[in-house]
Parts: C-alpha cells; structure tokens; sequence
C-alpha cells in the first residue's frame, strides 16, 4: 500500500509503498476513503512537542474508511461498516479516568498518527472498540474533521460550559474555529470569532457568527471587553499572543478554554487578576468515542456544516506547507 511516512523530524514526508498491515485479535483492517489534515499531524511529523513519536511513523487521525477484515474477537458483522479512526486510538478501560467518562485523559492510551500509525495510507488496523462508526447521510469527506476539529471543539464547548446567552470568543477560525462557531451557537452562545485573515473572519460571518474582530487591524481584547467582555474564551490558534489576548477578554467568573498547542508555547498568568476576577483556566483534550457519536449525530441531523477541500496523499508536503502558512480556509482532507 502507498503510505506517507516520517522518516526523520528534520526532512519532509516520504511517499513509500509498505506490507498492509495485519488485524491483530480485536481489531479492524479499514481500508482509508479519507484522511484530515491536522496541525498536530505537522508537530508530530517534526516531533515539536516534548513528548516525540517513534519513527518511522505514519500520521494522520481523522481517517475514515470501510472495515475489509477483521481480527480474532471481532464480530465479522463489521465487516462493510464506516468507521473513523479517532486520535483516541485505544485506552485501557479500567482505570479511574475510563471508567469515569475520561478516557481521553488515560495514561496508558495509544494516539492514531502518534504513537501507532495512523492514517496517511491506503490501509490501517485499529482497536475495534475505538474505531467510531460513521452514520448514514455523513460523507468520508464531511466525517474526517468532524473526527477531530470537529469532536475537539464540541468538547472544548462542552468544559467551557457554555449557557444560553454566554458570549464566546473563539480566537482561531480555520478547521477547528469554524465548527467551534456552530458547537457555540447551538449550546446558546453569541459567538465572536477572531483571526487576522479576512477570508476566514468573512466564513465566521457566513456561520452567522454574531460578531467578528480582526486581530491584525485592532486589539481583540479592547474590542471584546467594549462588548462587556467573554463569559468563555476557546483559543484554537497556534500563536501564543492568542492564549494571552484570549485571557484579557475575559469578564469576571470568565473561563479560559486552551485547545491549540503551539511549539513551546508558556501561559503567563497574572495570579492576582485571576484571584480577584474569578478567572479559569481549563485544558480541553479531544473527546471521547461518546462526544463523537454525538458530533456525527449533529451532522446527520444537518446542525452543522463542514468546509473542507481534497489533497491526494502525493500533495502531503505542500497541503503542510498551505497550513503553516495560514492559506487554507478550513481543513484540507486526502482523498484516497
């Protein structure tokens, strides 16, 4: 099967043919119709964060396919089925955490596209039980980032505790921010989105996002405190003047939803504004197979709306270098 492959954390993608991997007992061998592009996928190809995958690696954990074997243990019924293959890869199902309704936070689980292979390939095995399946009327295309960007901001929704008539500020439109918007808007928010691309700034609009700011023409936090300030901030971009500028704009009793992970990225806080205002800070990691059923739900339902453009798996280097230079409008996703 043709895979792109990490070779080395200081050299581009490597287009190589390599052996269909097996199904091992309780798991399933999905051949891929999809894939998502993920600005994670980028750090863990140059190995940015303190904890570095093993190469060599293949990345990618927003694919989607059909199941074409499986392993011993699992029922053949699933034989025909589409599933997504989640960055929740596997957990252990017993500890604290799992049994708790916190799997994503298990320190024995395995991430898809990190420390297993995931799927930048035609082909790839996974734990049967975390394979999520795809229901009927959501496409490959549309069920990639829904399997990520989109079960990503539903949850950072979900811990920000969003109410009726929370203002939200969501700093970041592109493959997450854009789904983050509608999670926002459904749970009751008003939403304002920031960037400093007016592209996106004008999709946040066209997702009936109640407000816009241009970070790059005026200063988000004076803009959003002369709106009374956000009852929740989700920061899903990359920069850390994001994380700080997302702070600022908090009101009292304000909360702070951290989501992106950039390079080496540290949060000064001042202790004594967060004592006196009441202020949080909470890190939001994925979602668990849960929140993703439900994220699939939605979409199936038509509450949300997905903006995403096709790669092939031969354009991975160049798809990388669009991300990092902020030209793609949402998400980009490899289409086998």
């Amino acid at each position: 099967m043709k895979a792109a492959v990490v070779t080395d954390f200081s050299s581009p993608l490597e287009l190589r043919e390599v052996p269909i991997p097996e199904p091992a007992p309780r798991q399933l061998l999905v051949r891929l119709e999809t894939c998502g592009i993920c600005h994670t996928d980028i750090h863990a190809a140059r190995g940015d964060w303190p904890v570095k995958p093993s190469l060599p690696l293949i990345p990618g954990h927003e694919g989607v396919g059909i199941v074409e074997r499986v392993g011993v243990g699992v029922p053949e019924s699933r034989i025909g089925q589409r599933v997504a293959l989640p960055w929740l890869g596997s957990a252990c199902g017993e500890c604290g955490f799992c049994v708790s309704g916190w799997e994503t936070l298990c320190e024995s689980q395995q991430n898809t596209g990190y420390s297993i292979d995931g799927g930048y390939a035609e082909f790839a095995v996974a734990d049967a039980h975390y394979a999520v399946p795809v229901p009927e009327g959501v496409s490959p295309l549309e069920a990639s980032p829904l399997t990520c960007a989109g079960v990503t901001t539903y949850k950072a929704v979900k811990v920000g505790n969003v109410r009726p008539a929370d203002r939200v500020a969501v700093f970041g439109v592109g493959g997450l921010g854009h789904l983050a918007i509608q999670y926002a808007r459904i749970a009751g928010g008003f939403v304002t989105a920031v960037d400093i691309e007016p592209a996106k700034l004008n999709l946040a609009r066209e997702l009936d996002a109640d407000e816009v700011v241009n970070a790059k023409s005026e200063d988000p936090v004076a803009a959003i405190q002369a709106r009374g300030g956000a009852d929740v901030a989700i920061v899903l971009a990359a920069a850390p003047s994001a994380f700080e500028q997302a702070l600022g704009s908090l009101r009292r009793g304000g909360r702070l939803v951290c989501v992106g992970i950039p390079a080496g990225g540290v949060l000064p806080i001042p202790i004594f504004e967060a004592v006196i205002k009441g202020i949080s800070v909470i890190g939001s990691i994925v979602g668990t197979r849960k929140d993703l059923a439900e994220v699939f739900a939605l979409h199936a339902a038509g509450r949300t709306t997905v903006t995403a453009e096709t790669r092939k798996l031969e354009e991975i280097n160049d798809a990388f270098e669009e991300v990092l230079a902020n030209r793609v409008p949402a998400r980009l996703v490899i289409e086998y």
